[in-house]
């Protein structure tokens, strides 16, 4: 197959699209080494990271992607070249999407665990430090729940996703 190339004004024959520059188990561990690289970058900046993406982290994730695709594709910009990379970098999240789900220990390893940020109405900052949140954050999480002081909090938990559950305490009864 065969497609057409304006060059210097003049309809030329243009190159394949299809033909590999490169043995196609390259792209595949290619793929499979970027994305493994940057699930675990991704995975030790937190939580936060991935469920509350503010413009600076859009700008980041959209940045890291033109950095890689050099790297998974090594130069090679042919059709066949791209459909080998989309096939491997939609299995290899099936099957991360299965291992975590097959496996608790895979899945603490790869998500995480929920973190308790409020307990009982008691901020834990060394907890929000580790994961990253201001203060400020938290108390939009809890005036999006509907209260406005901490001590209405009987527990806030940051999920794997990055969201923050408020649970209210329970109204005192006279």
């Amino acid at each position: 197959m065969f497609c057409f190339a304006l060059l210097d004004g003049s309809l030329s024959l243009g190159v394949s699209l299809w033909k590999l520059t490169q043995p196609w188990w390259e792209f595949v561990l290619r793929g499979l080494l970027v994305y493994g690289f940057l699930l675990i970058t991704l995975r030790l900046t937190g939580k936060r990271q991935v469920g509350q993406l503010a413009p600076f982290d859009l700008v980041l994730l959209l940045v890291l992607s033109n950095a890689v695709q050099n790297s998974m594709n090594g130069g090679d910009n042919s059709v066949a070249a791209g459909f080998i990379l989309v096939a491997t970098l939609l299995a290899v999240n099936a099957f991360m999407g299965w291992l975590t789900w097959r496996s608790k220990r895979a899945e603490t390893l790869l998500e995480g665990r929920p973190q308790i940020l409020v307990h009982n109405g008691v901020m834990d900052e060394r907890m929000l430090a580790s994961e990253r949140i201001t203060q400020h954050e938290l108390m939009a999480s809890v005036r999006q729940a509907g209260l406005t002081d901490l001590a209405e909090v009987r527990v806030a938990i940051l999920e794997i996703n990055g969201r923050i559950n408020v649970i209210p305490r329970a109204p005192l009864t006279p």
